[in-house]
């Protein structure tokens, strides 16, 4: 279900965030389905508890997953997942547009990258 990349330099427990949260926004795991407990899930990935505690606690806090006492967590009706990583990469885009700025990048190369990736990808 979920892959990690333990040698990456992007934290654990954000990897678990964005990997849950790709798959809540693509549909993969639909609205109120169960997750597996932290400790199996740290069994399974081969990781601490406490970090996939964090990454389920971050879940719940940005409203992507919920919790029921005594039967675990779940994903949370609406496209909550599919916001945070909308805002999320429209947050690196934003800090590759300064910095290209910066170093000077014109808006026409940089609109040309835009329409070159959008026309590759056969996107909307």
């Amino acid at each position: 279900m979920l892959q990690l990349d333990l040698q990456s330099r992007q934290p654990i427990y954000e990897q678990l965030i964005h990997k849950i949260s790709e798959l809540a926004s693509l549909g993969a795991l639909g609205p109120d389905s169960q997750l597996p407990s932290v400790r199996t899930l740290a069994r399974e990935l081969g990781v601490n508890p406490n970090t996939v505690q964090k990454a389920y606690q971050e879940l719940e806090r940005c409203g992507i997953i919920y919790s029921v006492g005594g039967k675990g967590s779940f994903i949370a009706p609406g496209n909550t997942a599919a916001e945070m990583l909308a805002g999320q990469s429209l947050g690196k885009i934003r800090d590759a547009v300064r910095e290209g700025k910066r170093i000077g990048l014109t808006h026409t190369q940089v609109d040309a990258v835009v329409n070159e990736v959008f026309d590759e990808e056969g996107s909307r």
